[in-house]
């Protein structure tokens, strides 16, 4: 057998390397996730943020030696069946837990086209109670967000049949996935999805960056009690719940719009005789005073409408 001369060969095994890497490049874009860390992928920076493409929400997935835990599930089966698709891309290994973060729809609704696969959905108590009471009715009208009930075909509403209240050890394949619940913040129940050894954090929607949060639902104090815990965390990667990798510094801006939104809105409704249909321009005056952010805008308004004006007519 004729042996290559050794430039041939160094030529070849060039070609040979660029192609494995153009390969992977192609797989890593078709599926539509990001690589954080060694094995963890998510979706980050999404810039629809269209009802349809769930609000923009992230979600992602931690890769253990023997099966994949899936942080999160997007707003609907379709949306949770495009997400699978992207995930299979990057493993086939099983999908063994599905943690929701909270209890709204952009991120739970999808689980039960996970929990069909046999995985085991983990949720906290208070927003598995939350789910349990609200989940059916707002399934049922979807046009209240923008949605048509062919967006939510396939959907059903599914509870954890795995709960816990402050915290919750996974073992996965030689990984430790840690749910830490501090106190009620976006929601009642929201967790934090720790990974200590790729020093990265799932927040779900306890951090938005770069878009108006939802604050319709929180607790204002517990909320800056979380943020505060993350800057103590030993974490370099966060994984918002909407908007890109974010960092310490995006968890120190959460925490001061939150404050000053709150502030703000109170001060506006408490000191005048303002309804629900001030709210464009109470809104239009709260956006002045508000960092700018360049996405959900619309949430300045619904958050007024939600928490601070209800009660006014």
């Amino acid at each position: 057998m004729r042996r290559l001369s050794p430039a041939l060969a160094l030529c070849l095994a060039l070609i040979l390397a660029l192609a494995l890497v153009s390969t992977a490049q192609a797989q890593g874009q078709a599926s539509g996730l990001t690589k954080i860390a060694e094995n963890v992928y998510a979706y980050v920076g999404v810039k629809d943020d269209s009802p349809r493409r769930s609000f923009a929400a992230n979600a992602g997935i931690v890769v253990g030696t023997d099966g994949v835990l899936v942080v999160d599930t997007l707003i609907s089966a379709k949306e949770a069946a495009r997400f699978l698709k992207d995930i299979r891309a990057v493993t086939r290994k099983p999908i063994k837990y599905v943690v929701t973060t909270h209890g709204h729809l952009d991120h739970a609704f999808g689980a039960c086209v996970f929990t069909d696969l046999g995985a085991t959905l983990v949720g906290h108590e208070l927003d598995r109670a939350s789910l349990a009471k609200t989940g059916p009715a707002l399934l049922k009208k979807p046009q209240a967000f923008g949605l048509n009930p062919a967006d939510m075909r396939g959907t059903r509403i599914v509870l954890p049949s795995l709960t816990f209240t402050e915290r919750l050890t996974i073992r996965l394949g030689g990984e430790t996935i840690e749910l830490i619940h501090l106190t009620p913040s976006h929601s009642p129940g929201s967790t934090l999805v720790y990974l200590p050894r790729q020093k990265a954090l799932f927040a779900g929607d306890v951090l938005f960056t770069d878009f108006h949060p939802f604050l319709g639902e929180g607790d204002i104090s517990g909320w800056v009690k979380t943020l505060d815990f993350i800057q103590d965390l030993d974490v370099t990667a966060i994984i918002p719940g909407h908007g890109p990798l974010s960092t310490k510094k995006d968890v120190a801006a959460m925490r001061d719009y939150i404050l000053l939104f709150d502030a703000k809105a109170t001060e506006l409704t408490t000191a005048n005789t303002y309804g629900a249909k001030d709210a464009p321009a109470l809104a239009a005056e709260m956006q002045k005073l508000l960092p700018a952010r360049t996405q959900g805008v619309g949430m300045i308004q619904y958050n007024l409408m939600t928490r601070y004006l209800p009660a006014k007519k």
